[in-house]
């Protein structure tokens, strides 16, 4: 029952990020909403780490599970990517680069954030 009410938290967040994709006409994704109120609930306190933390290892767990389909849509269109496999490279690898550095650079406010707060 713990799992199903930890797992119910995400979903309802998850729904929640949707229903702003649908209200706010802006080109960023639904699970970018849903993470952005996740993040934000944690660190407000507003849910408590313990009360979502099993399942969400879970699902970290089973994620490479879910690219599955993804790598099969990419077999199936293989003739199609294959004209245009240069530019898909370095787009992937620019986007990567790109994603790493900003993810870094969160991720040292965030630890600065959490350090100037403690002193």
């Amino acid at each position: 029952m713990k799992y199903l009410k930890q797992f119910g938290i995400i979903m309802s967040i998850s729904f929640v990020g949707e229903m702003l994709n649908k209200v706010i006409s802006l080109p960023i994704p639904a699970s970018i909403y849903g993470i952005v109120i996740l993040f934000l609930c944690l660190e407000l306190k507003i849910i408590k780490v313990e009360s979502i933390k099993e399942t969400s290892k879970f699902l970290i767990e089973i994620m490479p599970i879910m690219f599955v389909p993804a790598a099969v849509g990419l077999i199936e269109t293989w003739g199609m990517l294959k004209t245009s496999l240069v530019s898909y490279i370095v787009i992937t690898t620019v986007g990567t680069l790109v994603v790493m550095i900003i993810s870094g650079w969160v991720t040292q406010l965030t630890i600065h954030f959490h350090k100037k707060k403690e002193h």
